[in-house]
């Protein structure tokens, strides 16, 4: 199945809820034994390629952030953090994807990603900021929705872990931006 907007993966990633990651790509990024690698369907790949798609997409707005100049050096250096998690997290998809001899999907083009994420809109500091707090909030979401789909409460713990560090990122964000606390709880779902 090809998912050709960044919109339509977002939506097939939060509707299929319970199946968001899989079992392998959440063990991969934890730590956790590969050993259910052989058991992941083709669907699980697709799934798979998807968040791919969408970590690619986060590294390459935190590159356009970085670029753009109009980050403080303060900021840039935190941007480049996160960055380098979501490198991490797209190693570990990518080697699962490889494991299981699936073909990972290819990062898009940095003018695709410019047109998908709107950056002729970007004019500031604050622009760049709500972009990766928007992202960091739907990478939260996306983690928090696959917690649980595991019958193995390792993974599902994983799955916390990394909705927590997404949910950090955005945070952060939400912190340097100035917004107020959310009055309300659940607040990255």
């Amino acid at each position: 199945m090809v998912i050709k907007s960044l919109a339509s993966r977002r939506n097939f990633m939060r509707g299929t809820g319970h199946a968001l990651l899989s079992a392998a790509a959440v063990g991969v990024l934890g730590g956790v034994s590969t050993s259910a690698l052989a058991t992941i369907s083709s669907g699980d790949m697709d799934i798979l390629n998807i968040a791919l798609g969408l970590e690619h997409e986060a590294i390459d707005a935190y590159q356009i952030g970085a670029e753009s100049g109009l980050l403080q050096q303060a900021v840039l250096g935190v941007a480049v953090t996160f960055q380098s998690h979501h490198k991490a997290h797209r190693d570990a998809l990518i080697g699962a994807l490889q494991q299981m001899g699936g073909t990972p999907v290819e990062a898009k083009s940095r003018a695709e990603y410019a047109t998908a994420l709107n950056v002729a809109s970007i004019t500031g500091q604050v622009d760049i900021l709500r972009l990766a707090q928007r992202l960091e909030r739907g990478a939260a979401n996306a983690y928090l929705s696959v917690i649980p789909s595991f019958a193995n409460r390792d993974l599902a713990q994983v799955a916390g872990k990394l909705a927590s560090d997404e949910t950090a990122h955005w945070a952060l964000l939400s912190s340097v931006l100035g917004d107020a606390l959310p009055a309300t709880p659940f607040v990255v779902s």
